[in-house]
């Protein structure tokens, strides 16, 4: 049985290597992770992002040429939750600087971390709601709600097994956070129109 040592060697061989882009993998997905989370930590504080966007732009290419013969590590739920982060980024800031959303091809992701990545914009849009209205801006606090119903409009088009996509969990967190947005929003706007209407009424005094 000769050619049963050749076949063993030779898949021990392609395994030891899958193995080895596995760990350098799973390693790159925790940075692109990282770097996603501070890129919107700093995005909410108002901190310049630019050379964390480069960066993480970098590990993510990285990354995908990486696994470019390896279709079955690229799929894997480790790959995907990592794009997910990235796409969130890329949504976020092109919201912010654009007021629109790029594409799945722009970003370099596929349509799954895509879809998931919007639905968890919605939760960055309503922090930076809550931003707005801590600061007394509720038109610009209207705004960020605005897209967060754009989005979960576009969110709830998509109705398929979780084998297919896992939207549902995303839908129904973005339906709640979007009903609790438009109560603050909505309590901050009467606020605002109560505390003008007696700013009147006092300088009439």
């Amino acid at each position: 049985m000769k050619n049963l040592e050749n076949v063993v060697n030779k898949i021990e061989v392609e395994l030891d290597e899958k193995d080895q882009i596995r760990e350098v993998a799973l390693k790159s997905c925790r940075a692109v992770v990282r770097l996603s989370g501070n890129i919107i930590k700093s995005v909410h504080r108002g901190i310049e992002t630019q050379k964390e966007q480069e960066e993480l732009r970098d590990e993510v290419s990285r990354l995908t040429n990486l696994l470019a013969d390896h279709p079955d590590l690229a799929s894997a739920g480790f790959m995907e939750n990592a794009l997910q982060e990235y796409a969130e980024v890329g949504i976020v800031i092109s919201i912010l600087e654009k007021d629109d959303v790029p594409s799945p091809e722009e970003l370099g992701v596929g349509s799954i971390p895509y879809l998931l990545g919007l639905g968890d914009t919605v939760g960055e849009l309503r922090r930076l709601c809550l931003d707005e209205l801590k600061k007394g801006d509720v038109t610009r606090a209207n705004h960020f709600l605005d897209r967060m119903e754009d989005l979960f409009t576009a969110l709830m088009r998509f109705d398929y097994p979780d084998a297919i996509v896992a939207v549902r969990r995303k839908q129904d967190v973005a339906r709640s956070l979007l009903e609790k947005t438009r109560g603050e929003v909505a309590v901050s706007a009467s606020a605002m129109s109560l505390q003008r209407k007696l700013e009147e009424v006092y300088r009439k005094v």
